[in-house]
């Protein structure tokens, strides 16, 4: 029996990945609702007089809870204060592990696409890299420039910019490449946020508090900023954590775009909740159809359009068979020949003619429409072939031999 550690060790870091960006977005979530769902004090009563700037009262499990926000800080920092940082810590490391075992290691595989640019690894992966650094630097100078003043601007011009990233990458780099990169970009700004901005503020808070100065309430307010930042990017960032299953996104001519209008899909249904949570549900209840709309206006653009050019003769099955043999049945065999898997990936094997046919529905989303397989198009399968696939489904995807 063969023991493949690296499926373990890549099974290990998702799990932790998973694991503590739910710990992370969950806090987000929660304290980004929590703000927005002060109440302040009674004026003047003791609660105000000690520098409470909002309160809450919820039951949860069986309890009741009363929560406070003081303005900028109590009278005595008490000798427990819980931080909310390691869960952004570890997402990060774990999801830059898995950026490092699949697209950097497995570079020929994941990130490139011959057809698209014939690059070098090395230089893939300096592209990649390039795009991430280079993403938190625009994003943290536009944030100390006075377009952060204006929060609308500001956001624009960051799309803008973050679709024009993702056109860049697809230029380069094959579809999963380009939207794990963008998710990687985004990503990487969350976590600098946190370690760059809002931790070092919130440092600073508890610091000044401690020798008895008043705060500088500047550190209090760049937090809560970045912080929303972050709160809007984690919609758009799951979107791609999930993406890779779904080629119909990344697979296809203008990926890039689809991603550009889902993110702004997840960009709206949170601006909703986030416009509920004070109390404006009413006001922004328009958001969720225009956001359904959007989504399914997506779905139709990106749907396969017929072939024009297809034959009107019989396409048959023996040609068909022999590109899929030649190109698809080194990974989907019972033993696949590939030195890359030891069992076929998905558990779709495609050594007779029954289970070619079986799979007809999943070879040409991957092979016709999106041409997403086979992975970085090791095997080399050309249009042709691809187009001939095409029309044996559309006209039946009988496997007579005659």
């Amino acid at each position: 029996m063969e023991f493949d550690l690296m499926e373990w060790v890549q099974l290990a870091v998702r799990w932790i990945h998973i694991i503590t960006g739910i710990a992370w977005i969950g806090a987000s979530f929660y304290f980004v609702w929590l703000d927005m769902n002060l109440t302040p004090p009674v004026k003047d009563g003791y609660k105000d007089k000690a520098g409470v700037g909002g309160e809450l009262w919820a039951v949860h499990g069986g309890g009741f809870y009363e929560v406070q926000k003081y303005r900028l800080a109590p009278p005595e920092i008490p000798p427990v204060l819980h931080w909310f940082k390691y869960e952004a810590y570890f997402t990060w490391i774990s999801g830059f592990i898995l950026l490092t075992i699949l697209y950097y290691l497995g570079a020929d595989i994941y990130l490139i696409d011959r057809s698209i640019a014939d690059i070098s690894t090395d230089a893939a992966i300096l592209i990649g890299l390039g795009s991430i650094v280079g993403g938190w630097i625009i994003y943290d100078a536009l944030c100390k420039s006075p377009l952060i003043n204006n929060q609308a601007a500001f956001g624009i011009v960051l799309f803008i910019l973050l679709t024009l990233a993702a056109f860049g990458l697809a230029q380069v780099f094959s579809g999963r490449g380009t939207y794990i990169h963008v998710g990687a970009i985004m990503g990487t700004i969350m976590v600098a946020n946190v370690l760059m901005v809002i931790i070092p503020g919130q440092m600073a808070l508890v610091s000044a508090a401690k020798k008895g100065e008043a705060p500088d309430p500047v550190y209090g307010l760049r937090a809560k900023q970045r912080s929303l930042h972050n709160n809007y990017f984690t919609l758009p960032v799951l979107f791609i954590m999930i993406s890779n299953h779904y080629p119909m996104t990344y697979g296809n001519t203008y990926g890039w775009a689809l991603l550009a209008g889902i993110a702004l899909v997840g960009v709206l249904v949170r601006h909703y909740f986030n416009m509920k949570n004070q109390g404006r549900a009413k006001q922004g209840f328009i958001l969720l159809p225009i956001a359904f709309v959007l989504f399914f206006a997506i779905a139709y653009a990106a749907a396969p359009r017929s072939d024009n050019d297809a034959p009107t003769e019989k396409v048959p099955f023996a040609q068909v068979e022999k590109i899929i043999f030649e190109r698809c049945t080194s990974c989907h065999a019972a033993k696949p020949s590939n030195a890359d898997y030891d069992a076929p990936p998905k558990g779709v094997r495609l050594e007779t003619p029954q289970q070619i046919a079986r799979e007809k529905t999943r070879i040409r989303q991957q092979t016709v429409d999106t041409k997403t397989m086979p992975l970085g198009n090791l095997t080399q399968m050309t249009d042709e072939e691809r187009k001939i696939i095409g029309w044996w489904i559309s006209q039946g995807a009988s496997t007579d031999q005659e």
